[in-house]
């Protein structure tokens, strides 16, 4: 770029001396943008920027704060917008969802943009039909992703208001709270065609029918039988759309009537000015410049592209969905002098058209366009063949935003090796139309599809050429056929882990069906889209048999043989999917063939070319015939649900013991405990008007921050120089630990052990990569992460161990020591006696027999992946010596004392303020403290605000996630007459702490806690340890450890059935625990100890009311007639303790205003995340004072109004604050009975309360809430007293580590696709105690929230670092799954984040694994939940029982269910592990098949006995990869050596490059010269570069 002299801009580049010259030719140099309704003034939109999102400019710009940030690269959902725009064919208004975070600011020219304020909003009550729906529904929690779901489901109604359609394009959104059904039923409760779906078989909804009190339908029967409980349905709310309209019966029109007229009537000054070309130059102060061209004919195109694109002309990128170069400016922070975005008036480019020999479609459509065509073109007969493998494979494809966007050029020219759309066009024989201007016409040229990719991410095109359109032959009537294939970690907006397009022509020929012609296209099966051509000759020629394609199969596996080390890894499954899909493929085309022939044969004059009699088609056995599914073409399911809970009425609780009664209700008190209210801020998260931590108003002079991270672990942090990034327009200032010192801070925190720094100090080893060196601020965003990545950095030499994994830390010793806590119940020589006794293997059993077992366990990490990454405002005051801060922690007063600790202010002049969070999930109880910090270090030393919000993937890589767990077991059991007996379980839990303690040790104690699940071991030793490693250090996470204790204990039980050839259903039950019976640390199950034991029961109920004895011969039935497709189902208990585990942070506290006019004012210690804790809090206060719950108000959370306050975690909110807000109204009520006996039940609240003030009463109180000594609080060390009872139970004397237990049951039942791996969740029935619901609404909505948490964590969340496992991910100590595009949460767009290889052998390339979290259509396709009735509890306030994380395991129903499956896939081969999570790839190699087996054999290089027992959970940790890996470290190094690369269009010097490798050179084991030489770089050469240039790790899928 050129260097900048006026020191204002990031960079700049010459082109505004060119806008004379354009301005001739009829560019106009204004944007024209429309938003919500109005046109944006000419002084707001000069201002947007070439470079910059379109989300950015209505944050910054427009200050329309509604639309979040999430993720920052179009995998969220969280920035949706809509925006219409007049077609320029039909003249027709459009309306389509995209990414506000992607689309540029500057492609919404000509266009109108609604963001969710445009939709609704609160005032004047004026909400939108859908936000209502939304609200009454309870399809908000924490809200921070509801406006973007607000949005895009507004966006779908304007097109069309139909369930099936609504069911199929709502994919773009991920919400963390909710688990999707009370979205789905917001969403299809305006739906035109929901009323038809609700009506009873008379007609006529039960619930409004005249004659119900008469009717004997079976629904009405059911239904009347729930006299004592209340029963909402799914149906029930899609029958609720007159309620929803109300006064807003016009809403379907809202987005056409709020279009400006100006922009449809072709003859305005605005759409005269949008017929010419634009040029925009970017020169806005401390940010990057460039210059956006968007041109209207094919020539101006053109032009641009010669003009820009020879040599020396300092490039251009072309922009259409922004979907590539939107995350290279932010991943790659690529910059781009020039960006091309052709106008829609260029018809070739945006054009599909049908013609008789080809279909034709113009490179810049949206995907969305081309698959409505396809599916349009598919009607008809001649063209189905064709357009619908193209239609169906872009339904998968990545998200409805996306594809509004997303063009099939880019696609093409993106060369991604794991493309879906290439393989299909390759495979069809498609055809890529290249055009440029040549002299002063245009020319074009024509290359295959199959031959455009000629390596890896390089295509065919030369230097001023563009994609202009793709060419589609069309297939023959019959005998031809295609069919599309990918696999994914999920089905809904993933990335293909393979993806394939099969094509073959059939020919009948002496007396069979030969193959005529066969195209195999596969990507993630090499380096590029590639076809299988080895197997394509083996087919074509052949007779289409059986036979042909086992020996096809064959040569595809040997012609794709992966290397185990392959990048990527999953060598085998790789192989195992692309065989698999040609089974698939046969299978399908012997359907399809048989349906030609039948109707050939029917009618044979409409097929005049073909000869009788045709040949006999392959024959399927019937079960075989399960192999054809393909969910690429089946219809996405209509996911619904039963709620039902007991009628809402007031129980009495803990309140009657510890608080007197006073009673002050009038005549018209109302009861706002036990009802469903609404969430208390829904209806402002559906609007948009809820405000988030970095929504707030800055104030002015407010500076932007970005942490300095370290990239390294096991070095020496030797220096930092901060010259550079201060010599960077708009940076203020770099600050590290000598500021701290600077202040009088301290550089030390830590939730348990001060064993972190704020700043890491100069002279010690780092610890984790990412650790924080320092901040950077700046007047804006954009130079402050500039500065950031500026700062010079020394590191020393690693000179140590780095350990990434448990496993490894065992083997070191390396461990917390402080955490190591160990519980023994029972004999222990009985327990010691298990050690030396044989596995029991396969032997007959009788009774009496004991059976051991043995073995280990292991559950994954998981990210927290709530939708608002931690974000602080620190603003000084005081000439700055007070900090207000405001925060999005669930930790008020730790925040507040670590920020004065670091500034060295004292705590009572630092204020932390928490208005609401977007989700926390516990990672925000303590890992948004250092962030908070550096901020306000930055803030204090500046005198400025500062603001900080980490970037989703600083966010991930840095702030921990749930801990890892590995369990070393031994157990035994003992035959019974009626099953088996436990006997006892000898365990070891060790964790993955992290490079530091935070609350690893509490963590471990809760699986310590909890490894018993719901079963009696009579003789029980467990050990708990927390192991010391690299990784950031990992934290509190719904459920705290208890569900990984659990799964333990549920996977050495299962363990223990199979052994005992006892069913598990049965054996669990056997060995419950029964009422009266006491855990090994010492608590007693039952009534007045720690409440009623309800599990069995809740089994029983389960059991019956499902029949799942019948539901098992279903399934067997099912699986005895389908080879390729296989149900499982389980039925998973759960009980989990109620309490900090921590005696002292049992305690919580409220202040309480009530004001004459009757409104209460609450402000109390807790936060509101999402979980209502605020709303429930409402409720209990209102009901104090007998008075309206929206008569209450919860204050924000502030540490000057209660101090002292405790993190909101381990589900004990609502028993806390619930509590001590009843006693500061109940204080308050009692000084209100005197007047309120005075002026009678006729008189309001406020009308008591103005006479209570005038009678000077104080009408305030500060209540507070422990629970008593003897409930919690639990001492490992405390000894055995000699004198203590014998008849009370074991480890009893040590305390009570729970208040109480909340209890559950689930029933899942799954479908694996034994093909593939894939699974779908059938049903899950959930029964959960929770006490008396103070919110069913809410309680149910936790629930769900929990389950679906679970069920991501169980089977298909899993977290990958650069370790020995994944040596392919560098530099070493790295986390590889940093955002949604490599973790994959709920129903987004999954971007590819790759590292680059250039000119390796073609067996050498890299894949990449992703992450996936549940989406909207992965949820159960039934999901019911009930509410256990008669279930009061004495021990928490309002008898009601906690309620968020105790659901969380039962989420791992689905993954027991799935295990079942493959255990009945297996044919019951006995015992197997399976890991947790339960992966496609997990899935499909457990397997072992003949597909799988073969594919084990070639990767190995083993037998099929040696690959049986080979274990297949972690396919790329295997001792085997780990050795071939080291082989292959050549390959690593060159992988390093290309990926390293910065610059935006010159080619980067591999010296360069090298010269930052020295690090590698400890791992590697090779010298820098051996380097250079693998490298194929002569010694001493200056300038060797790498053509064509490769991009960084981060590209778009």
């Amino acid at each position: 770029m050129v260097p900048n002299p006026r020191g204002k801009l990031l960079y700049e580049n010459d082109d505004v001396d060119l806008v004379g010259s354009f301005a001739k030719k009829g560019y106009r140099t204004n944007p024209i943008i429309y938003v919500n309704g109005e046109r944006v003034p000419e002084h707001l939109a000069s201002l947007a920027r070439s470079n910059q999102t379109l989300l950015s400019f209505l944050r910054e710009v427009m200050r329309l704060r509604g639309s979040k940030l999430g993720c920052d690269e179009g995998g969220c959902g969280a920035c949706t917008v809509m925006v219409s725009k007049k077609d320029p064919k039909s003249s027709q208004v459009k309306h389509i969802a995209v990414n506000a975070c992607l689309m540029p600011a500057l492609a919404a020219d000509g266009c109108h943009v609604t963001t969710v304020e445009g939709v609704g909003t609160v005032k004047d009550d004026n909400l939108h039909p859908i936000q209502k729906a939304m609200t009454d529904l309870h399809g908000s929690q924490c809200g921070f992703c509801t406006p973007g779901i607000i949005v895009a489901l507004y966006s779908l109604y304007a097109n069309s208001t139909s369930t099936k359609y609504i069911e199929e394009h709502l994919d773009g959104n991920l919400c963390r709270c909710t688990g999707y059904r009370p979205i789905w039923d917001a969403a299809r409760s305006l739906c035109d065609d929901a009323a038809e779906l609700v009506k009873g078989p008379c007609g006529t909804a039960c619930r409004e029918c005249p004659e119900r009190d008469d009717c004997e339908q079976d629904c009405n029967v059911d239904d009347k039988k729930k006299e004592n409980i209340v029963c909402s349905s799914s149906a029930d709310k899609m029958g609720l759309k007159k309620v929803m309209e109300e006064n807003k019966a016009n809403w379907v029109e809202q987005p056409n009537a709020m279009f400006p007229k100006e922009l449809l009537d072709e003859t305005s000054a605005e759409s005269v000015e949008l017929s010419k070309p634009l040029m925009i130059v970017d020169n806005v102060e401390f940010q990057g410049s460039g210059t956006w061209f968007k041109p209207t004919t094919l020539e101006e195109v053109l032009m641009l592209l010669k003009e820009f694109g020879e040599d020396g002309k300092g490039g251009y990128k072309i922009v259409v969905g922004n979907t590539e170069v939107g995350i290279e400016q932010k991943f790659k922070h690529a910059v781009y002098p020039r960006l091309i975005s052709p106008a829609e008036s260029v018809e070739s480019l945006y054009d599909f058209t049908v013609g008789p020999e080809k279909l034709i479609i113009g490179a810049c459509a949206p995907l969305s366009f081309v698959q409505h065509e396809a599916e349009k073109a598919a009607q008809t007969a001649a063209y189905t063949r064709t357009a619908m493998p193209i239609h169906d494979m872009l339904r998968w494809f990545a998200s409805t935003q996306i594809r509004n966007v997303a063009c099939l050029g880019g696609n093409l020219v993106t060369a991604s090796p794991i493309s879906d759309m290439n393989p299909m066009l390759a495979s069809l024989g498609a055809s890529v139309i290249l055009s440029k201007m040549d002299g002063g016409s245009i020319s074009s040229r024509s290359v295959p599809v199959s031959e455009f990719f000629l390596k890896y991410r390089t295509v065919n095109i030369e230097p001023c050429e563009i994609v202009e359109r793709v060419e589609v032959p069309v297939l023959g009537k019959v005998f031809d056929y295609v069919k599309p294939f990918k696999q994914a970690r999920r089905r809904e907006d993933d990335i293909s882990i393979v993806t394939s397009g099969m094509h073959i022509r059939l020919a009948p020929k002496d007396g069979s069906f030969v193959i005529e012609h066969a195209a195999l296209a596969f990507g993630g099966m090499a380096p590029t889209t590639v076809m299988a051509k080895e197997t394509a000759k083996v087919l074509i020629g052949s007779e289409f048999s059986h036979e042909t394609f086992a020996k096809a199969r064959e040569c595809l596996l040997t012609e794709f043989k992966l290397p185990e080390g392959v990048p990527g890894g999953q060598a085998a499954y790789r192989m195992t999917l692309a065989a698999s899909f040609l089974e698939k493929f046969f299978i399908s085309v012997v359907a399809e063939l048989k349906v030609d022939v039948e109707a050939i044969s029917a009618d044979p004059s409409t097929f005049p070319n073909v000869s009788l009699p045709l040949p006999e088609v392959p024959t399927l056995s019937e079960e075989e015939t399960s192999g054809v599914a393909n969910f690429l073409s089946t219809k996405k399911p209509s996911l619904s649900g039963v709620q039902t809970y007991p009628k809402p009425k007031v129980a009495d609780g803990l309140e009657t013991k510890l608080l007197p009664k006073a009673d002050i209700s009038g005549k018209d008190s109302a009861s706002a405990v036990g009802k469903g209210s609404p969430h208390q801020s829904g209806s402002l998260h559906c609007t948009g008007e809820a405000v988030y931590c970095d929504d707030i108003p800055e104030p002015p002079g407010t500076l932007h921050a970005s942490l300095i991270l370290s990239n390294t672990c096991g070095s020496t942090f030797e220096a930092l120089d901060a010259a550079p990034a201060l010599a960077i327009p708009g940076v203020v200032g770099v600050f590290t630990a000598e500021d701290i010192a600077l202040l009088g801070g301290k550089n030390v925190w830590g939730p348990v052990a001060k064993d972190e720094n704020v700043f890491h100090p100069i002279g010690e080893k780092i610890r984790t990569v990412g650790q924080v060196l320092g901040v950077v601020v700046a007047e804006t965003l954009e130079s402050a992460e500039m500065g950031a990545r500026t700062v010079d950095v020394t590191y020393g030499p690693c000179d140590e161990n780095i350990i990434m994994t448990v496993e490894e830390a065992v083997a070191a010793s390396s461990f917390f020591e402080s955490t190591r806590h160990s519980l023994v119940r029972g004999d222990e020589s009985i327990i010691e006696a298990l050690k030396a006794t044989e596995d029991t293997n396969g032997e007959q059993r009788k009774v009496g027999d004991i059976v051991k077992v043995s073995g280990s366990f292991s559950s994954g990490a998981q990210e927290h992946f709530y939708l608002e990454t931690n974000s602080t405002l620190a603003v000084p005051s005081e000439s700055k010596t007070n900090l207000t801060i405001y925060s999005s922690t669930q930790a008020a007063t730790k925040t507040q004392t670590c920020c004065a600790s670091s500034t060295g202010t004292p705590a009572a002049k630092v204020v932390c303020i928490v208005k609401r969070l977007g989700g926390g999930f516990g990672g925000k109880e303590t890992r948004s403290v250092f962030a908070s910090c550096a901020a306000a270090v930055a803030a204090k030393r500046t005198g400025r605000a500062v603001r900080l919000t980490l970037p989703r993937n600083t966010d991930m890589l840095i702030t921990g996630h749930r801990h890892a767990f590995v369990s070393k077991y031994t157990a035994s059991a003992e035959i019974t007459e009626d099953g088996a007996k436990l006997v006892a379980l000898d365990i070891q839990l060790y964790c993955n702490g992290g490079y530091s303690l935070d609350l690893s040790g509490p963590v471990s104690d809760r699986a310590v806690f909890h490894v018993d699940g719901v079963y009696m071991f009579p003789n029980l030793r467990v050990q708990g340890v927390a192991c010391k490693t690299h990784q950031a250090s990992h934290t509190a996470y719904r459920g705290f450890g208890g569900p990984q204790g659990m799964v333990a204990a549920e996977h050495v039980v299962e363990h223990l059935a199979v052994a005992c050839g006892v069913d598990k259903g049965t054996f669990r039950r056997l060995n419950m625990y029964k009422e009266g019976d006491a855990t090994h640390f010492g608590q007693i199950l039952g009534e007045g100890k720690s409440g009623k034991w309800h599990v069995p029961a809740m089994w029983d109920r389960l059991h019956s009311e499902l029949n799942i004895a019948q539901r098992q011969r279903d399934i067997d039935e099912f699986n005895s007639k389908n080879k390729w497709t296989k149900r499982g189902a389980a039925l998973i208990p759960t009980k989990f303790g109620v309490a900090f585990t921590a005696k002292y942070m049992n305690q919580g506290g409220a202040l309480v205003h009530l004001y004459t006019d009757g409104t209460v004012l609450v402000s109390h210690g807790g936060t509101e995340m999402g979980q209502g804790l605020h709303t429930k809090v409402c409720q209990v206060a209102a009901q104090a004072f007998g008075i309206p719950v929206e008569m209450v108000y919860v204050n924000d959370t502030s540490t000057d109004k209660v101090a002292n306050t405790i993190p909101t975690a381990a589900s004990m909110s609502t028993d806390l604050y619930g509590m001590c807000t009843l006693n500061a109204c109940r204080q308050i009520a009692q000084r209100l009975v005197p007047y309120r006996e005075k002026l009678g039940p006729d008189a309001t609240l406020s009308e008591v309360a103005t006479a209570a003030h005038f009678d000077r009463v104080d009408l305030s109180a500060h209540g507070f809430y422990a629970p008593d000594d003897s409930r919690v609080g639990f001492d490992f060390s405390i000894p055995k007293p000699p004198d203590y009872p014998s008849d009370k139970p074991e480890n009893s004397w040590k305390g009570n580590p729970f208040n109480y237990f909340t209890q559950g049951v689930a029933y899942g039942e799954v479908e694996v696709d034994v093909l593939t791996g894939n699974h779908r969740t059938l049903r899950s029935d959930v029964i959960v105690d929770v006490g008396s619901s103070v919110n069913p609404g809410i309680d149910i909505g936790q629930i769900e929230g929990a389950f679906t948490q679970g069920m991501g964590w169980s089977t298909i969340e899993e977290v990958i670092y650069a370790d020995e496992d994944h040596k392919w991910v560098r530099p070493y100590g790295t986390m590889f799954t940093t955002g949604p595009g490599t973790y994959k949460i709920p129903g987004k767009y999954s971007l590819l984040f790759c590292f680059v290889v250039v000119d390796v052998p073609s067996n050498l390339f890299l894949t990449i694994e992703r992450v996936a979290i549940p989406a909207f259509n992965d949820q159960p396709e039934i999901f019911n939940v009930s509410l256990l009735e008669d279930a009061e509890n004495e021990f928490a306030v309002h008898s009601s029982k906690a309620v968020g994380e105790p659901p969380f395991f039962l989420g791992s129903v689905v993954f027991y269910a799935i295990k079942d499956a493959v255990h009945r896939a297996r044919a019951n081969q006995g015992y197997f592990e399976m890991r947790l999570p339960a992966t496609s790839e997990r899935i499909r190699m457990s397997l072992n098949d003949e597909i799988a087996t073969k594919a084990k054999m070639q990767v190995l290089g083993k037998s099929a006995d040696e690959v049986e027992s080979h274990q297949w959970f972690v396919w790329c940790g295997t001792l085997e990869y780990r050795k071939r890996c080291q082989e292959h470290s050549v390959f690593s190094i060159l992988t390093a050596v290309c990926t390293i690369h910065s610059g935006a269009f010159a080619a980067s010097s591999i010296l360069a490059a090298l010269a930052r490798l020295e690090s590698l050179i400890s791992i590697s084991h090779y010298s820098i010269n051996e380097i250079k030489h693998i490298s194929g770089l002569v010694v001493g050469q200056s300038h060797p570069l790498i053509d064509p240039i490769m991009p960084d790790p981060v590209e778009d899928g």
